[in-house]
Parts: structure tokens; C-alpha cells; sequence
């Protein structure tokens, strides 16, 4: 869980993005905190999205900073994302669909040995397995057998597969992206279990959601992006559902 008087694990200040002429993100200030649930609302076209890709290494800065555990960072590359901690789960989960659950968790970080003196790399995949295995049942997931293909898992099957990949690398932030959508109410369920599970264990999660249900459930804290620009913040424990739907539809808050 989050201390109160901890340092931001990230602090984003003035950050802005330009498409050309189009002005994504202008002036955007936020802080995540690990052990917390922040959860980054807007409509479409708010500005989510860019700033997720900012975070992610897909998208560089056109303006301001971003500092990481109190250190001024240059996330140029989704590698560099990687190698501070930053773990994305888009909403397509990035997965190969024809691959089996362990081939996905390693996909591009695979664990090989180097054969003496022809230095050819084999891979470990015994050594793959078993770790995808430790995972997975650390987390409680349950998946019977980590060869089958990802397509033939059910959707809360698969986004359960993705959020425990992250963890695997040693996430300090987690970005989740709509990982409720089109999942069963016990799948959804489940998905929830874990975003709170990943808090409580010191990593900071981003949540993007549009389900007002979600968002009350497991985050602590709101961000709501407006045309470009945090339109403000809201502690979900002392808001409610029509004030945030206000700010997300009219970048406001309500004075109610």
C-alpha cells in the first residue's frame, strides 16, 4: 500500500506532446505512487492514450520532464520503459495468438544458454516453464497447461496471462488498458482481484477505464484527462460517480 509520505515513484511536470500541429497532451503535471490505483479517465480523444505511449517509450516527449524514484528520465524506447520498471498491458495484450502461455511470456526476453566454443544460444525452455509456472500460481491464475495456445484461453484467461507477464519483469508500474472489457462479471471480477493484488504488493498501476464500476471498485485515487490537459484529481474514496462523469464530460468538477 501506498505511504503517505513516500516519494513519487514517477512525476511527470509539464509534459506536453504535438502531432505537427496538433497539440495531444499540454502542460500535463501528475504523480504515481507505488502501492497505489490510479485510475486515468476521459473520454475519447482526451489525451489517455498519448500519455500511456509517453510512459511506455512509444511516444517521446515535446515538452517538460518526467523523473523516476527522484531522477530526471529520458523514456526514448519502450526498452528504456522496460529497464525502469514500466510494464503496458494494451488492450489487444500484445500477445501472440498462435503461441503457447509460456512462449508468450518470454516472447523477445527469452532465457537461453550459450553452447562452448560454437556460442550458439539455445533456449531454456524447461527453465521458461517453470518460471511462467512460478508466476502464474503466485498470483493464483490458474491455467492447466501452459502449452496450449493463447487464442484457446478464455479473454479473463488471457488478461490474467498478460498482468502476470508484467509482474514477471519486476514491474514498478503496471499500465492496464481497459483490461475489463468484454469479459464475464466472474472474469472481471478476477481482473480487479489482481490490479488490487499488484498495489498491495508496492507496484504502482495505472488503470484506463470507461466502466464507472471498475473505477470505484479498485482504484484509489483519479487523474481525468480533458482535450490534452488533466482536467484534476479526485479521491475515489471521497467522490462519487456523477462528480467524476461531470469532470470527464465537461473538464470540471462539479460544484454540487
Amino acid at each position: 500500500m501506498r505511504s503517505e509520505h513516500a516519494q513519487p515513484f514517477m512525476q511527470l511536470r509539464s509534459v506536453g506532446k504535438r502531432f505537427g500541429g496538433v497539440e495531444a497532451l499540454r502542460n500535463v503535471d501528475l504523480d504515481i505512487h507505488s502501492g497505489e490505483v490510479l485510475g486515468l479517465l476521459g473520454d475519447n480523444g482526451a489525451g489517455k492514450t498519448t500519455l500511456v505511449k509517453v510512459l511506455a517509450g512509444v511516444h517521446s516527449l515535446s515538452s517538460g520532464e518526467i523523473w523516476c524514484n527522484g531522477q530526471s528520465v529520458d523514456i526514448s524506447a519502450p526498452k528504456v520503459a522496460h529497464e525502469l520498471g514500466i510494464e503496458t498491458v494494451f488492450q489487444d495484450l500484445a500477445m501472440v495468438p498462435n503461441l503457447g502461455v509460456t512462449d508468450n511470456f518470454f516472447i523477445g526476453r527469452e532465457i537461453t544458454t550459450t553452447l562452448i566454443p560454437k556460442l550458439i544460444k539455445v533456449l531454456r525452455n524447461k527453465a521458461m516453464h517453470a518460471d511462467a509456472r512460478e508466476t502464474l500460481n503466485r498470483l493464483d491464475i490458474h491455467i492447466p497447461s501452459l502449452k496450449v495456445s493463447v487464442d484457446s484461453l478464455s479473454g479473463g484467461q488471457r488478461q490474467a496471462v498478460a498482468i502476470a507477464r508484467a509482474i514477471r519483469w519486476k514491474a514498478n508500474l503496471v499500465i492496464l488498458d481497459e483490461p475489463t472489457a468484454a469479459l464475464s462479471v466472474p472474469e472481471q471480477n478476477k481482473v480487479l482481484e489482481l490490479t488490487r493484488s499488484l498495489a498491495n504488493q508496492g507496484v504502482a498501476v495505472i488503470y484506463i477505464t470507461h466502466n464507472m464500476s471498475d473505477v470505484l471498485a479498485v482504484t484509489d485515487r483519479i487523474a481525468v484527462m480533458y482535450r490534452g490537459q488533466k482536467a484534476g484529481e479526485l479521491i475515489t474514496a471521497q467522490t462519487s460517480q456523477g462528480e467524476i462523469v461531470e469532470m470527464i464530460m465537461s473538464g470540471k468538477r462539479s460544484r454540487a
